[in-house]
């Protein structure tokens, strides 16, 4: 059954959890990030818990907490960059509420995320700064990766070249105009 949830999603570095909160402001409604979330809830850092249980542990919680977090409404849920890129998922939040991705080409990600260590998919053994290149191929070959799953969100909205305001008034105005979440 669908709820007015609004699912973000998008690669690391697109805005999820800056547009998030704003947007859940002006509607009004709840915001929840989830990769916060499993932290409270697991009392660890998202890179601790890939650090000492593996990422095939971390995407299981994650998925609890999503299926957790989603029983509420009106609710927006910023996901986790591979929350999508799990079949399961994505069948559940397309059945419970409204997908949007917030896309981000690679060089952009790229400016956003290359002094950021807390990315465990991001993290090269032994280089605190890896090159351009390193970041950009691991970049790259993620987005490819998961490009199948953001597609098939209900709608795209590009934030390389649209302000956090111009984001969310859009995202808005999307669902002034009666599409259902």
């Amino acid at each position: 059954m669908k709820k007015n949830i609004i699912y973000l999603t998008g690669f690391m570095g697109a805005g999820k959890s800056t547009i998030g909160p704003i947007l859940a402001n002006t509607l009004g409604w709840d915001f929840f990030d989830l990769d916060r979330e499993v932290e409270k809830l697991f009392k660890k850092k998202v890179r601790e818990i890939f650090q000492d249980e593996g990422e095939e542990a971390f995407r299981q919680y994650e998925s609890g907490v999503l299926k957790e977090l989603s029983e509420g409404s009106n609710l927006v849920i910023s996901l986790g960059g591979g929350t999508i890129a799990d079949d399961d998922n994505l069948h559940f939040m397309k059945s419970h509420g409204f997908i949007i991705h917030l896309k981000t080409s690679p060089d952009i990600a790229y400016e956003r995320l290359r002094f950021k260590r807390d990315r465990p998919i991001l993290l090269f053994d032994g280089d605190d700064e890896p090159k351009k290149v390193m970041l950009l191929d691991k970049i790259n070959e993620i987005l490819g990766e998961r490009i199948k799953y953001y597609n098939q969100a209900d709608i795209e909205i590009d934030t390389d070249k649209n302000t956090v305001g111009k984001t969310i008034d859009k995202i808005v105005w999307i669902i002034s105009k009666g599409i259902k979440i």
